[in-house]
């Protein structure tokens, strides 16, 4: 019997092994359409390439489909040409035995004889925005190491993209701007929170909702924003997601560092196509290892429908959810964790976004039409000493609830070297508070209110783009304006016209250069907007948020593979809401968990950030695929006009990143990455005021010397990221395992000594008001190595 045992395992061995070269040495088939993108017609007899591998191609049939036979397993683009179009170089696909039947757009030049190449899509910039923008493809998405493929982890190794050392949380910061200074979008649709654990009237926490598995590409602006993507003061990201699969269904297993997950592809009939995703946490088990004091759990979920009407007509219907609960972790110990315990909430959320959108397709443009309602119901409740067995140590009861729909209609218009897009949206927000929470300030207080708000906003934009008949020379002039009925002062929306404009000239085939300066807008967080006292809104006098962001640069690129980038850019903040009670700009806030805003607050604080980036990024299809960058900035703020420029919460002073990923033979591929980033600055603690036995008992932690405010600084930190990927390819699935590991170097950052009560008063004789605790502190540092073991299976 063992004999037997034997020669089955052995045959097992050989079947994994020599199915996979089997499967390489015939490759897989892929097929596609070819269609004007426009008119949404088939372009027959155009010619499809594997980009970088010329050799390898098909033409289209008179239907504009075409097979490209046994293409090598992996990560590719499509280059596609055809007399009197404009050639274009697909996004990238992963090759497999679940690729999908590609469509692939082009756009018609009849003036044109042969058929005309531009830049390919690794390097691709708009009119709009020739500077401050980059697209990020599959390749990145799916191996950047160290992201654990997390979407606001992988922007990080791009220009201005600072990071948190501390690890457990990934806050977008960008430019020396604040996390409540993003927006993201999906497909067209406004998702307002794109994390798990969120700060509400921020953004950030330990991971993202968004499933990559679905993502296509993302474009990514850190300036030069377009004019119909409102609310942004730092940066748009923005998620292009994949079509289902229109030939057969398709499933992808993952088990990943903090969840496991399914999700699909497929179609429904001939006109349906459908993704989808369910994934579940296990990152308490994760942080639990981490020794962290906090258990986070969570639930997501992701599904896009796409509905062709008819040939010129669809429809996309877009939803989004979490469902999240973090629980304390009491049985750890250490003094560390004893801190933590002592101000960090139990935490719950749900959140969701459905969308759709309409769009229909002419011979000079696109119409479209979409409708979206987004929603966060968030709940924090805190006991002092985490002791719920009395009322009286209630310390926070928080329930939030904020919801956003939104109706918007826009045209582009294609005439000839020109484009015009124009649009008009409509929105409803609403917002419900009950808290109960304690603070202190100059004696110890409780705050107890309900708020129920709700107005309406609106909002229209238009934009001219021009490119020169040799396309060296482009242009765009661009307006939009914003109000809402919060308050007399936001609905005159004139008050808020944010012109922009952007130049771009192409010096020669490798030189370029380029410029924009615009002026943008955000409304204040609903939990601002919604804070009461003594049963009046008393936030009415705030304005909306401005920044006046001006950036210029040169490319010098060799061919479709190398890039050398050097921009400069500034920014100048205005009508910044300014926290009464401390004295601290809004956007220096909401790096931890819990809620940002509700407070009272005037719009008196205004800011700058400055700097210079410098970004290389070189790709060699099958190969190489390295992105490096370094940014040299400063971020200040100041109360008033007439106050001096202090360090804002975001002044790292620089960042560098540098991440690459080699593919060697027989599917293996390893990659590294660097960071390195300035230190923060930081305030020391108020020890006098924080040792009241009042004080702490309110807030459960120390207070801050805000007349030192960010007077000190941190040490810079520095990690070191690897990660191994090997694929298996099979006739029909594929098998990939990787290894992820952060902070292999075991770098620490060392923070500022947490002060924290022993719980000993030492004068218990002296009136309540002056009884103080015996004080300690606590070395706090954080880094240690995170190993990730990934396993994907694709059917």
């Amino acid at each position: 019997m063992s004999g037997i045992n034997c020669r089955t395992a052995i045959a097992v061995m050989l079947v994994l092994i020599l199915s996979p070269l089997a499967a390489l040495a015939e490759g897989y088939p892929v097929r596609g359409r070819v269609i004007n993108r426009l008119t949404r017609q088939s372009v027959p007899y155009a010619a499809v390439v594997i980009d970088g591998r010329e050799e390898k191609g098909a033409a289209a049939d008179s239907l504009g489909v075409f097979t490209i036979s046994g293409v090598e397993p992996g990560i590719c683009r499509l280059s596609v040409s055809s007399l009197g179009y404009i050639s274009a170089v697909t996004p990238e696909y992963m090759v497999s035995a679940a690729t999908p039947f590609i469509e692939i757009e082009i756009d018609e030049d009849p003036s044109q004889l042969d058929a005309v190449t531009v830049r390919p899509m690794p390097f691709r910039r708009t009119t709009e925005s020739p500077v401050s923008m980059q697209v990020i493809g599959l390749r990145d998405i799916e191996k950047s190491p160290g992201s654990n493929r997390d979407v606001s982890r992988i922007v990080r190794s791009y220009p201005g993209v600072a990071f948190s050392p501390v690890g457990y949380r990934n806050d977008l910061i960008v430019r020396g701007g604040g996390p409540s200074e993003n927006v993201f979008f999906m497909d067209g649709i406004e998702i307002p929170n794109i994390n798990h654990f969120a700060t509400q009237g921020a953004s950030g926490g330990p991971v993202s909702i968004v499933n990559s598995d679905l993502v296509r590409e993302i474009n990514f602006y850190t300036g030069a924003f377009p004019a119909d993507r409102a609310g942004a003061l730092s940066s748009v990201l923005d998620f292009a997601l994949r079509d289902g699969n229109a030939e057969k269904q398709t499933f992808k297993a993952t088990l990943g560092a903090s969840d496991a997950g399914i999700s699909g592809s497929g179609h429904i009939g001939k006109k349906t196509t459908y993704l989808f995703s369910l994934r579940q946490s296990y990152l308490q088990l994760l942080f639990k290892l981490l020794g962290l004091p906090f258990l986070p759990n969570y639930i997501d979920g992701q599904v896009k429908f796409r509905i062709r009407l008819t040939e010129r007509d669809e429809l996309n219907f877009l939803g989004l959810t979490g469902i999240d609960n973090m629980k304390l972790n009491t049985s750890i110990k250490g003094e560390s964790a004893e801190y933590m315990l002592s101000y960090l909430p139990q935490l719950k959320q749900e959140t969701f976004t459905l969308g759709a959108i309409y769009r229909h397709f002419s011979s000079r443009g696109v119409q479209s039409v979409s409708l979206s309602y987004s929603y966060l119901n968030n709940r924090n409740i805190k006991y002092r000493n985490n002791d719920a067995s009395s009322a009286e140590n209630l310390i926070l009861r928080l329930r939030a609830v904020d919801g956003k729909a939104a109706l918007r209609a826009d045209n582009r218009t294609y005439l000839g070297r020109w484009t015009l897009r124009e649009g008009v949206e409509f929105t409803y927000r609403h917002y419900v508070n009950n808290t109960f929470q304690r603070r202190y300030q100059v004696q110890s207080e409780r705050i107890d209110y309900r708020s129920s708000l709700g107005f309406v906003g609106w909002g229209l934009f238009f934009a001219a783009d021009y490119k020169s008949d040799n396309g060296r020379f482009t242009s765009s002039l661009g307006v939009r304006a914003d109000g809402s009925s919060y308050s007399d002062r936001m609905s005159r929306f004139w008050r808020q016209t944010s012109p922009r404009a952007s130049v771009s000239y192409a010096l020669s085939d490798s030189w370029s250069i380029g410029a924009n300066a615009g002026m943008y807008y955000q409304l204040p967080p609903l939990t601002a907007l919604g804070f009461k006292e003594e049963g009046a809104f008393v936030n009415k006098s705030l304005d909306y948020m401005r920044v006046v962001s001006t950036a210029a640069g040169v490319n010098w690129r060799l061919r479709d593979r190398l890039i050398v980038s050097l921009e400069g850019f500034y920014k100048y903040y205005t009508d910044i809401p300014l926290s009464v009670a401390d004295g601290i700009p809004l956007t220096c806030k909401g790096n931890d968990y819990g809620t940002v805003g509700d407070e009272l607050l005037v719009s008196s604080a205004d800011g700058r950030a400055y700097g210079v980036e410098l970004m290389v990024r070189w790709l060699l299809p099958d190969r190489v695929n390295i992105v490096g960058s370094a940014t040299l900035y400063n971020s200040e703020y100041r109360s008033d006009r007439h106050s001096k420029y202090i360090a804002s919460a975001w002044d790292n002073r620089f960042v560098v990143n540098v991440s690459g990923t080699y593919d060697f033979p027989h599917a293996w591929s390893v990659g590294l990455k660097v960071s390195a980033i300035g230190g923060a600055p930081y305030t020391p603690y108020d020890v006098e005021k924080s040792s009241l036995k009042e004080a702490w008992d309110a807030t459960g932690r120390p207070c801050y010397d805000y007349s030192l405010y960010n007077t000190r600084r941190l040490k810079a930190f520095a990690q070191l990221d690897l990660r191994v990927d090997k694929v298996f390819y099979f006739r029909r699935w594929m098998l990939g395992l990787y290894v992820d590991l952060q902070n292999i170097t075991f770098s620490k950052l060392r923070q500022q000594d947490a002060l924290m009560s022993t719980g000993v008063v030492e004068n218990p004789t002296a009136p309540e008001s002056e009884q103080r605790y015996v004080m300690k502190y606590i070395a706090q540092s954080s880094g240690t190595l995170v190993p990730t073991l990934g396993v994907t299976v694709e059917f």
